[in-house]
């Protein structure tokens, strides 16, 4: 054994002192490769990707099931802000169908089912609170179905029962948030069906009664032709139309701008001021036909022409009487004994004049005022030089044809380019109020480690290759070197001695004491102890 071992090293080193110095680099390189190879797949086999198995949870949802986790052993990972936890990935089927078997969640996600499981000692008031919890989550689960919506959670409040039939009665009220999708939009209609939804859901519910939101806090209402609440004539309607205009105009800007910056770039801000008074009023006027001369058109005319002459006493005379003015008019020749003459003149207009009658009914409300506040962040959140030149005058431009297209005509007409960009405002700032969540993140190892792996391992496999090789040669070598040192060695035996008893025991003990020396001591002193 220890000449085996003595061989195997004097082997390596001749092997290791014959190669030069760039093999041996490339050698002690490929080892340290192999190693790091081993190490990187090592870690990436051994290690445990994690998969969402709840998420948008309370925190003592979170903790309860953590307890169910605990008690069987299963690793776990918990979200910042405790809102979702993670398990491993090939567990997550299992996990869900096993805690949902348990009960858990046991809150914000009860259905009908818990009534199959309800003993004899359940009260009215718990079996009341299951129940409207089960109604809560059915119109989430309806919401959830619905398109841009990713999530919903549904607070609904019931009017307590009175004793008497004499006591009034409450109304129910139903408040609902939705996570929406970025950027989603939802028609009237989508709108109309969300509110009936509820409405037809619960019991003695209006639509009145129901709120519903986002999680940008933008509410969604009815369109104004389907209720009266929107009617200004009133106080609240006044006040419901005027947040209608300014939430229509900011959904507007924000879809734009949204679209141009992305959705959770931009965090718009619309107010305005608007004149609710109605008038209705008639008006006659009366304009002349020709607006510069004055004049109207004829609508009849006659003209009298009165010619007379004589001598003497027949002559005319007379003068105009003072002060008088007609459209007649005579002129007079001489008198008093002369010779006279005179010619009359009559001519009669009937003039016409345009007669307008106007019957004006103002519209139900004006614009008056309008101010857009914009809060823009730009690419890279802390440097507001990311932002692209030019993008703050256009978004500046874009506001001011919208503040102009929208106030009141007899109002824009008075304002001037600058009145109306001071009505606009844009700030570039960092929003570092942005809802966010939780990402499902799991580990993809990046292909260009395969291919790393793949090159490692083959130039393991021709380096074991040329090892064993050369081995084998240096082997073979060793033996072929072996043989003829023996053949160098073998001398023909000349000894024609005949082997008798005693001479192949006498060999024996020569080879015996050659060989094993111990033992032959042995046996010498085994036969002198017997003599």
């Amino acid at each position: 054994m220890n000449e085996r071992l003595t061989r195997m090293k004097t082997d390596a080193s001749q092997f290791w002192t014959s190669r030069s110095k760039k093999q041996k680099g490339a050698m002690i390189g490929t080892v340290i490769g192999v190693i790091v190879l081993a190490a990187v797949i090592t870690i990436f086999a051994t290690r445990t990707t994690y998969a969402t198995l709840y998420k948008d949870l309370s925190p003592s949802e979170i903790g309860q099931i953590k307890e169910a986790l605990d008690t069987q052993g299963v690793k776990y990972e918990i979200a910042p802000g405790g809102t979702a936890i993670s398990v491993p990935e090939e567990q997550v089927d299992s996990l869900l169908v096993q805690l949902g078997a348990e009960g858990y969640p046991q809150t914000g996600a009860i259905d009908y089912s818990f009534a199959n499981s309800s003993g004899f000692g359940m009260t009215d008031n718990e079996f009341n609170v299951l129940k409207l919890a089960a109604t809560e989550t059915a119109i989430a689960n309806l919401f959830k179905n619905l398109e841009g919506v990713k999530d919903a959670k549904v607070m609904i409040t019931q009017p307590k029962e009175g004793v008497f039939v004499t006591d009034t009665q409450g109304e129910a009220s139903a408040a609902i948030i939705l996570n929406t999708e970025p950027g989603y939009k939802f028609t009237e209609q989508q709108i109309s069906t969300m509110y009936n939804l509820v409405s037809k859901s619960i019991p003695d519910l209006s639509t009145d009664n129901i709120a519903i939101s986002n999680q940008f806090s933008e509410f969604f209402d009815l369109n104004a032709t389907t209720t009266d609440a929107t009617s200004t004539t009133t106080a609240a309607g006044q006040l419901q139309m005027k947040k209608m205009v300014e939430r229509d105009l900011q959904r507007q800007v924000q879809t734009m701008l949204g679209t141009l910056m992305g959705q959770d770039k931009v965090m718009v801000s619309v107010t305005t001021d608007i004149d609710f008074k109605k008038e209705n009023r008639e008006e006659d006027l009366v304009r002349p036909v020709d607006e510069e001369t004055g004049e109207g058109i004829a609508i009849s005319s006659q003209r009298i022409s009165e010619t007379y002459s004589g001598a003497g006493a027949n002559a005319a005379t007379g003068t105009p009487e003072a002060g008088t003015t007609t459209d007649n008019f005579t002129t007079y020749g001489e008198g008093a004994g002369g010779d006279g003459e005179y010619e009359k003149t009559e001519e009669t207009i009937n003039n016409d004049v345009n007669r307008i009658r106007k019957d004006i009914q103002e519209a139900p409300y004006k614009i008056q005022d309008i101010g857009i506040q914009v809060v823009v962040e730009p690419p890279t959140a802390d440097d507001a030089a990311s932002l692209p030149e030019g993008v703050r005058e256009d978004i500046e431009k874009i506001l001011s044809t919208i503040v102009r297209t929208t106030i009141s005509k007899d109002v824009t007409a008075e304002l001037t380019q600058e009145q109306i960009d001071e009505k606009v405002a844009v700030s570039i700032q960092p929003l570092y109020g942005k809802a966010t969540e939780v990402a499902n993140e799991k580990s993809i190892i990046p292909w260009w480690v395969w291919v790393v792996g793949g090159i490692l391992l083959a130039v393991i496999l021709l380096l074991a290759f040329f090892i064993i090789r050369s081995r084998k040669r240096a082997k073979e070598e060793e033996e072929l070197s072996i043989l003829e040192e023996q053949e160098e060695l073998i001398v023909d035996d000349i000894n024609d001695e005949i082997e008798t008893e005693a001479t192949v025991r006498r060999k024996q003990l020569e080879k015996m004491a050659k060989d094993k020396p111990d033992d032959f001591a042995k046996l010498l002193r085994s036969w002198i102890a017997e003599e």
